[in-house]
């Protein structure tokens, strides 16, 4: 009767074991990046003509970075026929957040119509939460048309992470009135340190002929293929946000706390 009882006793331990992996959680599905928007033109030039564009990729998943995307920039003349082809490794995208990027290429022969897309990105869980991800602060940005029809672009970067982030990429968009993206640029930005925030310059070329930039934007992130460079500042603790004592001689008597007046019963 004793033996009778252990081996339903097992058997019944053995049922709960396979019910509790039967209900474990489905894998979570990711979204995939998106192009929320791209923008592209063409300068001829004495060697062909130089193709440049600019791109915004977002990333709706807040737990997980996109990592190893390639965007794919095709040009194609008025026939159909592919004349210009440029594969672009991408920096990491952030949880829920988005990449800019740009570029430049050479084609023998001027393009009709040119594509921008991309190849799905691997992804990686973040590190941390997705508000201790902070951006760079921008400012102090300038926009000056030059005499050749190229926008010259100025401004300083901040680092508001404790470690000095090695190498940051600044990307500037230009938009017209309408906010539609006309155009834009990078360039890099070496060894920012908090407290210290150097002075970045780039050049944006291929702006449409009587096209007016009413708008520029600019944002800097980190460089590479992967989320390690962003996580590793992340992980080291942001700034505080108050770190100036304060001035005033502190109060002769404590007046956080006053006692009530008793009511008369």
């Amino acid at each position: 009767m004793i033996l009778r009882s252990r081996i339903i006793s097992v058997l019944a331990l053995g049922a709960i074991s396979l019910a509790g992996c039967s209900s474990e959680a489905p894998p979570v599905q990711l979204k995939p990046l998106t192009m929320k928007e791209q923008a592209s033109s063409i300068v001829k030039t004495r060697d062909g003509y130089v193709v440049n564009w600019a791109g915004v990729l977002n990333n709706g998943n807040p737990w997980h970075f996109g990592e190893h995307a390639v965007a794919t920039v095709v040009g194609r003349d008025a026939s159909g026929a592919e004349v210009m082809r440029m594969d672009q490794p991408l920096d990491a995208v952030p949880p829920s957040g988005s990449l800019t990027f740009t570029g430049q290429a050479t084609a023998a022969a001027k393009p009709a119509k040119v594509t921008i897309d991309y190849r799905s990105a691997q992804w990686r869980p973040a590190a941390r939460i997705p508000s201790a991800f902070r951006k760079f602060p921008v400012s102090r940005v300038q926009t000056l048309k030059q005499k050749d029809g190229s926008y010259l672009i100025t401004g300083t970067v901040a680092n508001p992470y404790l470690l000095p982030a090695s190498s940051l990429v600044v990307s500037a968009l230009l938009r017209d009135e309408a906010g539609k993206l006309i155009g834009g640029g990078s360039t890099f930005v070496d060894d920012v340190k908090a407290g210290s925030p150097p002075r970045f310059i780039l050049t944006i070329e291929g702006v449409p002929a009587g096209t007016d930039v009413a708008k520029t934007e600019v944002e800097a992130r980190t460089w590479g293929s992967t989320g390690r460079p962003f996580e590793e500042l992340a992980l080291g603790g942001a700034v505080p946000v108050h770190t100036v004592r304060p001035t005033t001689e502190p109060f002769a008597k404590d007046r956080g706390k006053q006692a009530m007046p008793q009511a008369d019963h």
